[in-house]
């Protein structure tokens, strides 16, 4: 990073709190969470892009996540029109544009590569963006998108329903400092900082997404050993997917140097 590396936190226009970091000029990567979490699961990627990337990046709180503003619906769509607002906010028209998304945040990164939303996304890499859902998957989330947010007596029992359900436990131990984040109360109340809501997204259309894209390369991968998007399931939908080997669901918290040569690819392509 340059010594005239670009200022870190924002609140942007449309609502979304964000990071902005990296050298001013340069191609910009917009880096989006996945559910139940927010910009901060990037931090150790961060630490190789400071070395690595040639230009900044943008970290954004999806709506409804972190120090986000909560939506009112939550869709896809909708989702993606927050962050294309923000990013417009902080690029300048004619840079290249790259989008890294997982799961949740992968599905955002694909329709925003749609271009329908005023951003022109150069390249896209999705990670541990789920294909297949069974029913009993769609009903499940859609009844805990409409229940109240589960409260629950202590910190740390908070911190565990999120780890157990974001399927985190592998890649985060339940005494980081991101665990603090991801929850929120005072003495024997504490829930989600995420709006449950947000969880009734349902199943995203890869297919769909993927015949829509505009942008010149799509990525999409998946930890060998993902239970939440099983290499098997996403290579049925695209036989090019990359399997990263030894990684669950996040790859970019356990092991962040095996999302680099991803985002190498991606830069070759601009």
């Amino acid at each position: 990073m340059t010594s005239d590396a670009l200022p870190g936190r924002a609140a942007s226009q449309s609502g979304l709190y964000l990071r902005r970091s990296g050298c001013p000029e340069g191609p910009v990567l917009v880096m989006l969470h996945g559910g139940l979490g927010n910009g901060d699961v990037w931090y150790g990627l961060e630490s190789i892009l400071a070395e690595r990337w040639p230009g900044n990046w943008v970290v954004p709180d999806l709506p409804g996540h972190g120090r986000s503003t909560r939506l009112s619906h939550y869709s896809y769509g909708r989702m993606a029109a927050h962050v294309a607002q923000a990013v417009a906010e902080h690029v300048t028209p004619g840079t290249p544009v790259h989008v890294l998304g997982h799961s949740l945040g992968g599905a955002v990164a694909l329709t925003l590569a749609s271009g329908w939303f005023g951003i022109d996304v150069s390249t896209v890499c999705a990670i541990g963006t789920k294909p297949l859902w069974t029913d009993d998957e769609l009903a499940m989330t859609a009844a805990a998108a409409a229940a109240p947010a589960p409260v629950f007596p202590t910190h740390d029992d908070a911190v565990r329903f999120v780890l157990a359900v974001a399927a985190m436990g592998d890649a985060v131990d339940p005494a980081s400092p991101l665990c603090d984040r991801l929850v929120i109360g005072d003495g024997d109340q504490w829930e989600t900082v995420t709006d449950p809501a947000s969880l009734g997204v349902g199943a995203p259309d890869l297919p769909g997404l993927l015949a829509a894209s505009r942008a010149r390369k799509v990525l999409l991968a998946a930890g060998e050993h993902d239970p939440l998007c099983p290499p098997s399931d996403l290579l049925k939908t695209h036989s090019e997917a990359t399997v990263l080997a030894g990684a669950g669901h996040y790859p970019h918290l356990q092991n962040p140097e095996s999302v680099w040569p991803l985002l190498e690819n991606l830069l070759l392509t601009a």
